[in-house]
């Protein structure tokens, strides 16, 4: 599965213009032939009993110990229920996106780099999730930083574009530094990185050693998937092609962070620790500060970011409740990495179609115009809101009924989070494809060609039944037990009819309304409107941004420049100074040296007689 994409990236990279004519096939190939072993090794993993869903695959031996020792870290993979559902939806949806792209990116010169960058991208986000050891995990982690830095600057002609990359690649690197630590509290602590060795361990270390290597993991996820505070990159992001928006947003990067706390659990579910409850919390704040950003952004792709942020919120909110948890979080990744990617896509082919226009307030109408586009994008909106019976429905309200049952306070934050998506969502829709047009002269919309459609229409498909399929009967929670832990008697109920989950059905349905009432019934301005406090603080991206300058940006600007004037003043003034002196002094000394005897002996003679007269005056005393 790695090496496919990994090959892909190294013949496209060192082989450079020679591939031009034929590079964007092989990347489809390298992703499609990585899908067909994902899928092979599911089959083979499923025909086998539930407590043999194990498969390790040792490598070579990483880290080597002490003579007669045996090694610190053995580099490996780990084929199990947890890993081959994410290389599924990787391979799968990373597949699709390459396949789009051979349309949306058929007039950029660099379209053979472009597909190199994919495929590493692809190959780094199988090596996190497939290895069996935190080594490993962590190499695929800054892999997938590297793709992404790559892919966001792609247009590097753009400063927006260059400057995206360079913060998404800072602010990753503040989480980053929290993984690591955790990884040395690890080492420290167990002696070991594995994975399989660290579950029997964990139980007996005090709860103080668990909180915080549970917190540094955190503080790693919240890097990776855009959680607060450390979300600032994410909406910047979309400075990158669209496709690159639908490969971080959906199927690959943002879902790391899930990845690794679900993966860690033994570090956050030991008796009495409070780092799982860090999760839950962390994952409410981001479910609701996403919505309420993404209700004032008029550029449709930063719309969907903050669409994304909120929904990977929902996901940490549900793998902050452990086993309970898990298959709902899980679930919602997989099911929002088919409707979430088929609404990138969606806004990609409506940019293809607008002259790359992406203010929806220049957009209006355009249902008519794109019908493949509008119909696939419509049902992952109705997917994302939770429309009964299409897949948001079954595996977000699962989250909420979860929460509402372990933290009651957070399950209904997380209630009026899906009533602010209802709106937030049908104001994009309406926006778009609803109302007047108001587009300028010189745009042409239509229809994107059938390269670029299918694969809509093959994620809307799995935005329509998907989570049914993972949610009812407990089958998804049955497939990552083996994984993950949990017993029968707590796998999760679904029941729609619950109070928390007739009340998000209802302020959903509220959303609607209320957007159709301001967007799609009334006429939308085509110049956006001052608006009040609370909706600037939203399209600032809740002063995030301003928020990291006065704490960090600005103290350590002042920092530098304290540090840079006493480098100058102090230490080369020492320095420089001390060789001033040194020069200035042989300069004054250097002018007693004339060159004429009669100098020099009148020098001695003066010399001669206060000797003389110091040796007679010390004689008196």
């Amino acid at each position: 599965m790695i090496a496919f994409p990994l090959v892909g990236a190294f013949i496209l990279l060192v082989f450079n213009r020679f591939t031009d004519r034929w590079g964007h096939l092989l990347g489809v190939a390298m992703s499609l032939a990585s899908f067909v072993v994902a899928v092979l090794a599911f089959f083979e993993l499923i025909g086998l009993g539930e407590e043999a869903r194990r498969r390790a695959v040792h490598l070579f031996e990483f880290i080597p110990g002490m003579p007669g020792e045996p090694a610190m870290v053995d580099m490996g993979l780990l084929i199990d229920p947890l890993s081959i559902s994410f290389a599924l939806l990787i391979t799968g949806v990373g597949s699709l996106i390459h396949i789009y792209s051979i349309g949306y990116m058929a007039h950029d010169e660099h379209r053979r780099r472009f597909f190199a960058y994919l495929n590493l991208f692809v190959a780094a986000m199988l090596l996190l999730v497939l290895a069996d050891n935190y080594v490993g995990l962590f190499i695929g982690w800054e892999g997938v930083g590297l793709a992404s830095y790559l892919l966001i600057g792609f247009w590097q002609f753009k400063p927006s574009a260059a400057v995206a990359a360079k913060k998404a690649f800072v602010v990753n690197r503040v989480g980053d530094f929290g993984l690591l630590v955790g990884m040395f509290v690890i080492w420290t602590t167990f002696g070991t990185l594995a994975f399989k060795d660290l579950g029997a361990q964990v139980n007996g270390v005090q709860n103080g050693t668990t909180l915080a290597i549970g917190l540094l993991l955190l503080l790693g996820a919240c890097g990776k998937s855009a959680q607060l505070p450390l979300q600032s990159w994410l909406l910047d992001a979309m400075e990158g092609p669209t496709p690159v928006s639908a490969l971080i947003h959906a199927a690959t990067m943002v879902t790391a962070g899930v990845y690794l706390v679900v993966r860690s659990g033994a570090f956050f579910f030991p008796e009495g620790s409070g780092a799982a409850l860090a999760v839950a919390i962390v994952g409410a704040a981001t479910l609701l500060a996403g919505a309420i950003i993404g209700c004032a952004k008029d550029d449709i792709k930063k719309g969907l970011a903050g669409s994304t942020m909120s929904q990977i919120g929902y996901m940490m909110l549900g793998a902050g409740f452990g086993p309970a948890g898990y298959a709902f979080a899980i679930g919602h990744l997989i099911t929002h990495g088919f409707f979430k990617a088929d609404m990138f896509l969606g806004a990609g082919s409506v940019m293809h179609g607008m002259n790359d226009e992406v203010n929806m307030r220049k957009y209006g109408g355009l249902r008519k115009y794109m019908p493949i586009t509008f119909v696939t994008f419509f049902i992952g909106y109705l997917a994302i809101i939770g429309f009964p019976l299409l897949s948001g429905y079954f595996t977000k309200d699962g989250i909420i009924e979860t929460a509402v049952h372990h933290q009651p306070v957070l399950g209904w934050l997380a209630v009026l989070g899906a009533g602010i998506t209802g709106f937030y969502m049908s104001r994009m829709v309406f926006m778009t494809f609803f109302g007047e047009k108001r587009w300028a002269d010189d745009a042409h919309p239509h229809e994107s060609p059938t390269v670029m459609t299918v694969p809509l229409m093959i994620l809307s498909l799995g935005a329509l039944g998907l989570g049914g399929y993972l949610v009812l009967g407990g089958t998804l929670y049955d497939f990552l037990r083996p994984a993950v832990g949990g017993t029968p008697e707590g796998a999760p109920h679904f029941d729609p009819f619950t109070t928390p989950g007739l009340a998000t059905l209802a302020l959903v349905a509220v959303g609607a309304v209320f957007a159709w009432m301001r967007y799609g019934r009334a006429t939308v301005p085509s110049v956006q409107p001052r608006g009040s406090f609370l909706t600037t603080f939203a399209r600032r991206d809740l002063y995030g941004d301003a928020l990291n300058e006065s704490l960090f940006m600005r103290p350590g600007q002042w920092l530098t420049r304290i540090a840079v004037f006493f480098d100058n003043r102090g230490i080369d003034g020492l320095v420089n100074g001390l060789a001033a002196g040194v020069g200035g002094t042989s300069g004054r000394l250097r002018r007693i040296q004339t060159g004429f005897a009669r100098t020099y002996a009148l020098s001695i003679l003066i010399g001669a007689a206060l000797l003389t007269g110091a040796l007679l005056f010390v004689g008196n005393i």
